[in-house]
């Protein structure tokens, strides 16, 4: 039975040390009997968000940056929005939860400007295959817990996993104190 749904966070639990999602807070876009889409919300890239997509640059929220959505189709670009108004729903947009909504890039940046309240764009995704993702969750590799829209729009995403585990209470709020060898050396 599927516990989580579209819109739901997945917080890495201490035994993903893989290099490529530990420490990672996922917000799920996509899941269906095909499989499990999102992007890790926590994590930014290297790479010139000005160089990389010039002209949404300067629209996207603080930090100014390309986020690491994930290791599959890092070629590709991934836009999540809230527009200003809460009624309308933009050209190119359609929402995920709440006003947090998927944008497309090919939508003409003068659209876009002066629509959104707050805009963030990932690098790539990260992907499950069909019950992959059941199969992770039974070993206890993520919690799903509820997304809030200003974890998607965090301005300091490095504290994020620990601030969306300490917000949850009982265990999963004590799992926030936790710290790797590797982070205590």
């Amino acid at each position: 039975m599927q516990t989580y749904r579209v819109g739901d966070l997945l917080v890495a639990g201490i035994s993903i040390t893989d290099g490529v999602f530990d420490g990672t807070v996922v917000l799920l876009l996509d899941a269906d009997d095909s499989g499990t889409l999102g992007v890790v919300l926590n994590r930014i890239t290297d790479i010139e968000l000005s160089g990389a997509l010039p002209a949404w640059s300067r629209l996207v929220s603080e930090p100014q940056a390309l986020f690491d959505g994930g290791p599959v189709s890092q070629q590709g670009a991934v836009c999540l929005a809230e527009p200003w108004s809460e009624t309308e729903e933009p050209p190119g947009w359609r929402p995920v939860f709440g006003r947090v909504g998927l944008l497309n890039l090919d939508t003409p940046v003068e659209i876009a400007e002066g629509t959104y309240r707050r805009l963030r764009i990932f690098a790539g995704y990260a992907g499950w295959d069909a019950g992959q993702l059941e199969r992770e969750l039974e070993f206890d590799m993520w919690h799903v817990v509820p997304a809030l829209p200003d974890d998607i729009f965090d301005r300091e995403p490095e504290g994020l996993w620990r601030r969306v585990l300490r917000r949850q209470g009982g265990e999963l709020g004590l799992l926030s104190t936790w710290t790797s060898v590797t982070e205590a050396n």
